[in-house]
């Protein structure tokens, strides 16, 4: 029962090294959704007293999630309370989730005060949904060095080789709305079509001059200066921009938006899933490791949380099952191997197939997929490694339990005498003499009394 015991304390001790081990690794790729730390209260009351109203900046640079949609909502909402002249959205993204980039939509067209989004710096992009995003605003921008477009919409949850009927009415729902949206705001609803069903991208000097954007732009300066005496139609009314030295206030998302935010992200998502199920094995494998199995819930849920928001093939989740299945089954039923190695490949392909979609963001990062499938699969060998051990080792219970076993002679020892062994006192004999105090060893039992020889 010790020797039980203290592999269940080293498996927990294992499971939680690994959970922080591969949430560092997944966390690595993540990005922040701002670089800049959040002005104070104080500082923004400041600022009001200034000519000038305040602009209020934000930095995007993850995929559109849902997270990010409520995120920017709030930030409209703030912006027009604390009376922004204008929100400035700095986007790099590389697109997202068609739900999320509609609410941001949404909330950028009606939203009470001007919202101008500026693809920034050199080498970023508005990508997919990202593109959308960028045509929604009262003004669009661009650094040069940056690209907009390949907005071809993806399937979520059916793979990528769906049913044609189906994704063609995805591209046609995706075109009128994006055109819609173009007409809005005086944008090249003709291109926009093109980035829709030929995934057709431009540098930021083309998309000026095929009326896609509104400037190009170095750095935020120059692009206030640009905007400076523009007229914006809002609901409330026509305004005039006076952006010209501004005051700015960057805006920085709090703790519940950057934790959203990394659930969202699939690399995140994959290793939480990963977690989830090998805690679940252990738990199931060794009832009463308690540990493991909160781990492995708590990881699940997180996980299904995650995934809420990304490209998932359902697929790949019934061969990760699948894996567990037949890990379970190698403990229960003797198999040479065979279990293990179909467990073992049903999780390789359940990892390849679990993400679907043409755009690296939304798929698991190589250097995120390779270190953590092999850590996992050493980690399943491990635990039906010592499963089986323990299922073959021999179980000696009762007297028995003492061949071998060593003690001390109280007496002399011949045909009878007493030893001491752990602390107990037993009936032995030996069919040689063995002085009083010496030390023996116990080879062999006979109902109560123990055959020993000196040691």
């Amino acid at each position: 029962m010790k020797k039980i015991a203290l592999t269940r304390k080293n498996a927990a001790l294992v499971a939680a090294c690994l959970l922080f081990y591969l949430l560092v690794l997944g966390c690595a790729p993540v990005s922040a959704m701002s670089s800049s730390d959040s002005s104070s209260t104080s500082t923004a009351a400041a600022e009001k007293s200034k000519s000038k109203r305040a602009i209020h900046l934000v930095h995007i640079d993850n995929i559109i999630s849902p997270p990010l949609a409520s995120y920017l909502k709030e930030e409209i909402q703030d912006a027009s309370t604390q009376g922004a002249h204008l929100l400035l959205i700095v986007l790099d993204t590389p697109g997202g989730l068609e739900l999320a980039m509609r609410d941001i939509i949404k909330d950028i067209i009606n939203a009470p005060l001007p919202v101008v989004v500026f693809v920034s710096p050199s080498g970023a992009r508005a990508a997919s949904a990202g593109a959308i995003i960028t045509i929604s605003a009262h003004f669009a921008a661009m650094a040069p060095g940056t690209n907009i477009g390949a907005a071809h919409p993806v399937s979520i949850g059916l793979g990528g080789n769906s049913d044609k009927v189906l994704i063609e009415k995805a591209q046609n729902d995706m075109v009128a709305y994006a055109q819609s949206i173009a007409n809005i705001r005086g944008k090249n609803a003709t291109w926009i079509e093109k980035a829709i069903r030929n995934s057709s991208s431009l540098t930021a000097q083309e998309a000026k001059e095929k009326g896609v954007i509104d400037f190009v732009a170095t750095d935020v300066a120059e692009l206030l200066g640009k905007l400076d005496g523009k007229k914006v139609e809002l609901a409330s009314g026509n305004i005039t921009l006076a952006t010209q030295n501004a005051p700015i206030i960057t805006k920085k998302a709090g703790l519940r938006h950057r934790v959203l935010a990394a659930l969202a992200n699939p690399n995140i998502s994959y290793i939480l899933f990963l977690i989830g199920l090998a805690g679940l094995y252990f738990e199931f494998s060794n009832p009463g490791a308690i540990f493991p199995g909160v781990v492995g819930a708590i990881s699940l849920l997180l996980a299904w949380f995650s995934m809420q928001t990304l490209p998932i093939n359902f697929v790949g989740v019934a061969l990760f099952l699948l894996a567990v299945i037949l890990f379970v089954m190698e403990v229960k039923v003797l198999s040479n191997g065979i279990l293990t190695i179909g467990g073992i490949i049903s999780l390789v392909l359940g990892s390849l197939m679990l993400f679907e979609s043409p755009e690296p963001a939304l798929r698991v990062s190589l250097s995120v997929f390779i270190p953590a499938l092999v850590l996992i699969v050493l980690f399943f060998l491990i635990v039906i490694y010592a499963a089986l051990k323990a299922q073959q080792a021999k179980h000696i219970n009762g007297t028995e339990g003492m061949l071998g076993k060593t003690g001390e002679a109280i007496g002399d020892i011949a045909d009878k005498g007493m030893v001491l062994i752990e602390g107990e006192y037993w009936q032995a004999f030996s069919p040689q003499h063995i002085p009083a105090h010496s030390k023996v060893v116990v080879v062999a039992v006979a109902g109560l009394k123990l055959q020993v020889k000196k040691k």
